[in-house]
Protein backbone atom coordinates (compact mmCIF):
# COMPACT_ATOMS: atom_id res chain seq x y z
CA UNK A 1 0.00 0.00 0.00
CA UNK A 2 2.81 2.43 0.85
CA UNK A 3 4.47 1.72 -2.53
CA UNK A 4 1.23 2.50 -4.32
CA UNK A 5 0.88 5.74 -2.37
CA UNK A 6 4.51 6.65 -3.11
CA UNK A 7 4.00 5.99 -6.85
CA UNK A 8 0.86 8.12 -6.81
CA UNK A 9 2.69 11.09 -5.25
CA UNK A 10 5.62 10.64 -7.64
CA UNK A 11 3.25 10.81 -10.62
CA UNK A 12 1.51 13.91 -9.26
CA UNK A 13 4.79 15.74 -8.61
CA UNK A 14 6.24 14.62 -11.96
CA UNK A 15 3.22 16.03 -13.77
CA UNK A 16 3.53 19.31 -11.85
CA UNK A 17 7.17 19.57 -12.89
CA UNK A 18 6.33 18.97 -16.57
CA UNK A 19 3.27 21.22 -16.69
CA UNK A 20 4.23 24.88 -16.96
CA UNK A 21 1.96 27.83 -16.30
CA UNK A 22 2.47 31.03 -18.29
CA UNK A 23 0.98 34.52 -18.33
CA UNK A 24 0.67 36.51 -21.57
CA UNK A 25 2.66 39.77 -21.50
CA UNK A 26 2.08 42.96 -23.48
CA UNK A 27 5.81 43.63 -23.77
CA UNK A 28 7.03 41.47 -26.65
CA UNK A 29 3.49 40.64 -27.85
CA UNK A 30 1.35 41.90 -30.70
CA UNK A 31 -2.36 41.37 -31.35
CA UNK A 32 -2.95 42.89 -34.78
CA UNK A 33 -6.00 43.06 -37.05
CA UNK A 34 -6.53 44.11 -40.68
CA UNK A 35 -9.83 45.02 -42.36
CA UNK A 36 -10.55 46.62 -45.73
CA UNK A 37 -12.05 50.10 -45.42
CA UNK A 38 -12.93 51.75 -48.76
CA UNK A 39 -10.99 48.89 -50.37
CA UNK A 40 -7.77 49.77 -48.51
CA UNK A 41 -6.25 47.56 -45.80
CA UNK A 42 -6.62 49.32 -42.46
CA UNK A 43 -5.11 47.83 -39.36
CA UNK A 44 -4.85 48.21 -35.65
CA UNK A 45 -3.54 46.65 -32.50
CA UNK A 46 -4.94 45.57 -29.15
CA UNK A 47 -3.11 45.15 -25.86
CA UNK A 48 -3.96 44.60 -22.22
CA UNK A 49 -3.25 40.89 -22.46
CA UNK A 50 -4.39 38.84 -19.48
CA UNK A 51 -5.04 35.21 -18.73
CA UNK A 52 -3.49 31.81 -18.20
CA UNK A 53 -1.69 29.40 -20.48
CA UNK A 54 -0.97 25.88 -19.32
CA UNK A 55 1.67 24.26 -21.50
CA UNK A 56 2.42 20.55 -21.23
CA UNK A 57 4.82 19.72 -24.11
CA UNK A 58 4.80 16.00 -23.33
CA UNK A 59 0.99 15.87 -23.26
CA UNK A 60 -0.53 18.34 -25.70
CA UNK A 61 -4.05 17.24 -24.77
CA UNK A 62 -3.46 18.69 -21.28
CA UNK A 63 -2.60 22.16 -22.67
CA UNK A 64 -5.11 24.96 -22.33
CA UNK A 65 -5.43 28.66 -23.01
CA UNK A 66 -7.68 31.28 -21.44
CA UNK A 67 -6.52 34.70 -22.62
CA UNK A 68 -8.04 38.10 -23.29
CA UNK A 69 -7.24 41.58 -24.59
CA UNK A 70 -8.73 44.89 -23.48
CA UNK A 71 -10.98 46.46 -26.15
CA UNK A 72 -10.27 49.90 -24.64
CA UNK A 73 -6.66 49.62 -25.85
CA UNK A 74 -7.58 49.54 -29.55
CA UNK A 75 -5.06 51.59 -31.52
CA UNK A 76 -5.45 52.24 -35.27
CA UNK A 77 -3.23 55.36 -35.30
CA UNK A 78 -6.40 57.45 -35.66
CA UNK A 79 -7.96 58.71 -32.42
CA UNK A 80 -11.35 59.47 -34.01
CA UNK A 81 -11.55 55.95 -35.50
CA UNK A 82 -10.47 54.41 -32.18
CA UNK A 83 -13.20 56.30 -30.33
CA UNK A 84 -15.77 55.20 -32.92
CA UNK A 85 -14.66 51.53 -32.69
CA UNK A 86 -14.95 51.61 -28.88
CA UNK A 87 -18.46 53.06 -29.16
CA UNK A 88 -21.83 51.34 -29.16
CA UNK A 89 -21.94 51.02 -32.97
CA UNK A 90 -18.97 48.63 -32.96
CA UNK A 91 -17.36 47.03 -29.89
CA UNK A 92 -19.34 48.85 -27.17
CA UNK A 93 -16.21 48.73 -24.99
CA UNK A 94 -18.04 50.18 -21.99
CA UNK A 95 -20.28 47.09 -21.87
CA UNK A 96 -17.96 44.48 -23.50
CA UNK A 97 -14.44 45.46 -22.44
CA UNK A 98 -12.64 42.20 -23.27
CA UNK A 99 -12.12 39.92 -26.25
CA UNK A 100 -11.54 36.42 -24.91
CA UNK A 101 -10.18 33.17 -26.37
CA UNK A 102 -10.58 29.92 -24.45
CA UNK A 103 -9.30 26.62 -25.78
CA UNK A 104 -11.37 23.46 -25.79
CA UNK A 105 -8.63 21.33 -27.36
CA UNK A 106 -4.99 21.67 -28.43
CA UNK A 107 -3.51 19.17 -30.91
CA UNK A 108 -0.22 18.73 -32.66
CA UNK A 109 -0.45 19.41 -36.39
CA UNK A 110 0.69 17.08 -39.14
CA UNK A 111 3.66 19.37 -39.93
CA UNK A 112 6.96 17.57 -39.61
CA UNK A 113 8.74 20.41 -37.81
CA UNK A 114 8.41 20.62 -34.04
CA UNK A 115 6.43 23.35 -32.33
CA UNK A 116 3.33 23.34 -34.59
CA UNK A 117 -0.05 22.99 -32.87
CA UNK A 118 -3.73 23.43 -33.64
CA UNK A 119 -5.96 25.57 -31.41
CA UNK A 120 -9.65 24.71 -31.13
CA UNK A 121 -11.78 26.80 -28.82
CA UNK A 122 -14.15 29.69 -28.39
CA UNK A 123 -13.73 33.35 -29.25
CA UNK A 124 -15.91 35.90 -27.48
CA UNK A 125 -16.31 39.39 -28.93
CA UNK A 126 -19.04 41.89 -28.10
CA UNK A 127 -20.70 39.32 -25.85
CA UNK A 128 -21.01 36.76 -28.66
CA UNK A 129 -19.13 33.45 -28.47
CA UNK A 130 -18.27 31.47 -31.60
CA UNK A 131 -16.03 28.44 -32.20
CA UNK A 132 -12.63 29.10 -33.73
CA UNK A 133 -9.74 26.91 -34.88
CA UNK A 134 -6.31 27.74 -36.31
CA UNK A 135 -2.70 26.50 -36.41
CA UNK A 136 -0.01 28.15 -34.31
CA UNK A 137 3.61 27.72 -33.32
CA UNK A 138 5.06 27.63 -29.82
CA UNK A 139 8.74 28.55 -29.62
CA UNK A 140 10.78 28.44 -26.44
CA UNK A 141 12.42 31.74 -25.47
CA UNK A 142 14.46 30.64 -22.46
CA UNK A 143 11.94 30.24 -19.64
CA UNK A 144 9.21 31.86 -21.74
CA UNK A 145 7.29 30.91 -24.90
CA UNK A 146 6.30 32.83 -28.01
CA UNK A 147 2.99 31.75 -29.54
CA UNK A 148 2.38 32.84 -33.16
CA UNK A 149 -0.77 32.22 -35.19
CA UNK A 150 -3.59 33.86 -37.06
CA UNK A 151 -7.18 33.50 -38.15
CA UNK A 152 -9.95 35.24 -40.09
CA UNK A 153 -13.41 36.08 -38.76
CA UNK A 154 -16.56 37.76 -39.98
CA UNK A 155 -17.16 40.78 -37.73
CA UNK A 156 -20.93 40.57 -38.29
CA UNK A 157 -20.95 37.08 -36.71
CA UNK A 158 -20.00 38.85 -33.47
CA UNK A 159 -22.36 41.82 -33.83
CA UNK A 160 -19.51 44.29 -34.45
CA UNK A 161 -20.82 47.08 -36.66
CA UNK A 162 -23.45 46.64 -39.31
CA UNK A 163 -23.54 45.66 -42.97
CA UNK A 164 -21.60 48.18 -45.03
CA UNK A 165 -20.53 48.64 -48.63
CA UNK A 166 -17.38 50.51 -47.55
CA UNK A 167 -16.23 48.32 -44.66
CA UNK A 168 -15.41 44.65 -45.24
CA UNK A 169 -16.99 42.01 -43.05
CA UNK A 170 -13.76 39.98 -43.09
CA UNK A 171 -11.16 40.70 -40.41
CA UNK A 172 -7.72 39.06 -40.39
CA UNK A 173 -6.16 38.68 -36.95
CA UNK A 174 -2.50 37.88 -36.34
CA UNK A 175 -1.19 36.91 -32.94
CA UNK A 176 2.35 36.99 -31.61
CA UNK A 177 2.01 36.46 -27.86
CA UNK A 178 4.94 36.26 -25.49
CA UNK A 179 4.01 34.22 -22.44
CA UNK A 180 6.10 34.57 -19.30
CA UNK A 181 6.64 31.66 -16.95
CA UNK A 182 4.76 32.22 -13.77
Amino acid sequence: MSRLLLCFFFLIFSFAAISQKYKPADAGSKVHFVIKNFGINTGGDLSGLKGDINLVPANVAACNFNVSVDVNTIDTDNNMRDKDLKGKSYFDAEKFSAITMVSTKINKTNKTSAGWYYFTGNLTIHGVTKPIAFPFTATSRGDDYLFVGGFTINRLDFGVGSNSIILSNTVKVSLSVLAKKG
